[in-house]
């Protein structure tokens, strides 16, 4: 309700104003497109009417009157986008974790538990994930580094060795050079495993474990660019971090 009119007030207004009133709170999401001849209209009144109903009302002008009730209109629909937004994030997250292989993501974790190095691969703006769980692995005492600049994939198979983890972050494997440093890690012996958000990428057939956030399809957040929610891989990295915080590790120096 735009105005709420105390009984002391009503007083001052005749009977035509308050029916302006009433009209105009019934009738808000009309107002932000009408003028104050279309208003005077469709109250039966005139528009000198409306006019000394919108100023009794505290408002300088309709111009003031149409501001205030857009705002509150506007307040209203963005909160019901932050809510589906909410809503969709709660069924990212739920699908992931119930896409989620326990037994796979327990057997990551022994392996890293036992790795000498630990080689994280990521592209764009998923490097920001890989930098992130990088930083986790070296507070524990893991031997870990990220790898993201192409150049240095395309020759990754003079770093590997057959000891080794590599561990990929990926939306969708789109980028070749992700795949081609698999390759090579394969090549040499080192463990390959790979962290999509999607299932049945050319990059499985070159990994030893997938760990896979069970999406069907790409949903772009911004359409214009591109840019799909990385929040499968959060929840993956946050995963693997928390089971190596709170479980013992084998390593010397690592945090348990």
């Amino acid at each position: 309700m735009l105005t709420e009119i105390k009984e002391r007030e009503k007083q001052s207004l005749t009977s035509a104003e308050l029916n302006v009133i009433d009209w105009i709170n019934e009738n808000e999401e009309k107002i932000p497109d009408m003028s104050i001849n279309e208003i005077a209209d469709a109250s039966f009144t005139s528009p000198a009417t409306v006019s000394r109903a919108i100023r009794k009302c505290g408002f300088s002008g309709i111009a003031e009157m149409k501001y205030k009730i857009s705002s509150q209109m506007n307040y209203i629909v963005e909160g019901k986008i932050v809510n589906e937004i909410f809503e969709k994030s709660i069924t990212e997250c739920k699908k992931t974790i119930e896409a989620l292989d326990v037994d796979m993501i327990l057997r990551v974790i022994r392996y890293i538990r036992f790795s000498e190095k630990i080689y994280i691969l990521a592209r764009g703006t998923t490097a920001l994930i890989a930098r992130d769980f990088e930083f986790q692995l070296q507070l524990l005492g893991y031997n870990a580094f990220v790898l993201s600049d192409s150049q240095i994939m395309r020759n990754s198979k003079k770093l590997f060795k057959e000891n080794d983890i590599v561990m990929i972050f990926t939306l969708k494997n789109s980028t070749p050079e992700l795949e081609m440093s698999a390759k090579f890690a394969k090549e040499v012996g080192a463990t390959v495993i790979t962290c999509c958000c999607i299932q049945g990428t050319s990059l499985e057939k070159y990994s030893d474990l997938s760990i896979l956030g069970g999406r069907k399809k790409n949903n772009s957040m911004i359409e214009e660019f591109n840019v799909m929610s990385r929040l499968p891989l959060h929840i993956i990295a946050r995963t693997l971090i928390c089971l190596l915080y709170t479980s013992p590790s084998p390593r010397d120096g690592a945090t348990s």
